[in-house]
């Protein structure tokens, strides 16, 4: 008895460790502007971009080998390496602002697309996107690796324009994966994908993913106007009205 509660126990531990190693990530941030403003050692900055790299990495690993790796795990880990890397940009400002001014153009288009993929995802989802898609893998490898660069040497690089670049792109691919997709997806790996995605067949959908098309705020929207007005239309324009009562229950 007392083996079988500990093992629940266990398990009901190792469930929460890829949510702590994202939370973890994310409170690293103000502790690197925190650094930074402090004028701390550049490795120990460094490092914590390394740190939490990594923890980008495994959380991931050991949710799929654990059997979490549900939706709210990925978006949530998507949240967290979003809220880092805002913070370390702003730690570079501070302890390395020349590398910035070297690369502020493509800086601001990638935070002008970021932001905007932000509002498209939230206008058609009601939440953010999470598609951790090949690119998105490949932008945060290369802005890790440029990021500790630019703080272990104090000098602009080209890996940091490469990094920026990437992340010009990786913010275009999701951006067009939301205007593809009709539903909110996790995990879709790129355009082809989506694409996929959008043709399959609603009836080959399972009820879960219909129910998330039915409620997203621009569908639910056309399907509450469609709805009234069908009911609006007066019987004799329309012989077939039998009843004016939809048979789906739209979401309010």
């Amino acid at each position: 008895m007392g083996a079988r509660v500990g093992r629940r126990f266990a398990g009901f531990r190792r469930e929460w460790i890829p949510w702590a190693m994202a939370a973890g990530r994310a409170a690293l941030g103000p502790l690197l502007i925190a650094g930074a403003a402090c004028a701390w050692d550049p490795r120990a900055l460094a490092g914590m971009v390394v740190t939490a790299s990594l923890s980008d990495i495994f959380d991931g690993v050991l949710a799929r080998r654990w059997g979490s790796d549900s939706p709210g795990v990925r978006l949530f880990d998507s949240m967290a390496d979003t809220v880092f890397y805002l913070c370390a940009a702003l730690a570079l400002w501070l302890a390395r602002p020349e590398v910035l001014r070297h690369n502020w153009r493509l800086l601001g288009a990638v935070l002008l697309l970021e932001a905007a993929r932000f509002a498209f995802d939230f206008a058609k989802f009601g939440k953010a996107s999470s598609y951790h898609s090949y690119l998105a893998k490949t932008w945060g490898l290369a802005m890790a690796v440029a990021v500790t660069a630019a703080f272990s040497t104090g000098r602009a690089n080209p890996l940091l324009r490469l990094a920026l670049g990437l992340g010009v792109l990786c913010n275009l691919e999701g951006l067009a994966m939301s205007a593809i997709v009709p539903i909110w997806r996790n995990d879709v790996k790129g355009l082809s994908a989506a694409w996929r995605i959008r043709t399959t067949d609603n009836s080959k959908r399972t009820p879960l993913e219909r129910k998330a098309f039915a409620s997203t705020p621009i569908v639910a929207s056309m399907l509450r106007r469609r709805a009234a007005r069908w009911q609006s239309t007066p019987a004799a324009e329309n012989p077939s009205i039998e009843a004016r009562e939809p048979l789906i229950k739209y979401p309010s």
